[in-house]
């Protein structure tokens, strides 16, 4: 993945509102997220690939290069 992709995203939570700032991984998306607030475990939104997409502040790498989710 080219450096010129953001890789950190700040995860808000819809239940609890919680923020937490993630490393998002390059070479897949990531469909699970567990809340350090209130436990919650976040999965995508319906037509989301990923929780950074969801609830993130910057979508995943796969998206911001234009190659879709990877799995």
């Amino acid at each position: 993945m080219d450096a010129k992709y953001t890789l950190e995203s700040a995860l808000t939570c819809p239940v609890c509102g919680h923020v937490k700032t993630e490393t998002m991984p390059t070479d897949a998306c990531q469909w699970y997220y567990e809340c350090e607030g209130c436990h919650t475990v976040l999965m995508p939104l319906p037509g989301d690939c990923c929780v950074f997409c969801s609830y993130g502040t910057v979508p995943c790498p796969p998206v911001q290069a234009g190659t879709g989710c990877r799995g």
